[in-house]
């Protein structure tokens, strides 16, 4: 909540990282999820919505823009976080962020291990950008909706923190 009681309503912006959602082969559910679950779970507005191939160069291009010019205070990031030779949506938010929020990656890789022992081969990261704060989800729906669930109710302080309206 604001000075004045209100809730805040957080500028989010998602970003989907897939060589067939660009082409157009398929759709792209994950971002649907995202959407849902930003609107009525973290009361968020999104401002900007991309599918990119899986190329660095697109990535990082559309990260800085979703952060630097929608000046989002959240964006998520969808696909490109396994073991595969494209997924690079990991390394090119790395090159996009400032600092590292380690504990955020590590609680959603923790929470999901204690069902399926295969979520220690997500490799997706949180970090900030300025006075945005970035998250990399997988590329499935069910895996968007575990693990932004694991994460959720830190968000708002998070965002609080990032967007320098956190008051003590």
């Amino acid at each position: 909540m604001d000075e004045e009681g209100d809730f805040m309503v957080w500028k989010t912006a998602i970003l989907t990282a897939s060589d067939k959602g660009a082409r157009g082969e398929r759709e792209d559910t994950s971002a649907q999820v995202i959407r849902e679950l930003v609107e009525e779970e973290l009361g968020g507005e999104i401002v900007e919505y991309r599918i990119v191939p899986d190329e660095p160069d697109e990535i990082i291009a559309a990260l800085i823009e979703m952060t630097d010019y929608f000046h989002a205070d959240l964006v998520l990031t969808t696909g490109g976080t396994e073991l595969a030779i494209r997924d690079v949506t990991p390394e090119a938010t790395r090159r996009v962020i400032e600092r590292e929020v380690p504990g955020m990656a590590e609680a959603m890789r923790y929470r999901l291990m204690q069902k399926n022992p295969a979520a220690m081969l997500f490799r997706g990261i949180v970090g900030i950008r300025g006075r945005t704060l970035i998250v990399n989800l997988p590329g499935t729906p069910k895996g968007v909706h575990e693990n932004l669930a694991a994460i959720m109710d830190q968000l708002p302080e998070a965002l609080l923190m990032v967007t320098g309206q956190f008051r003590l």
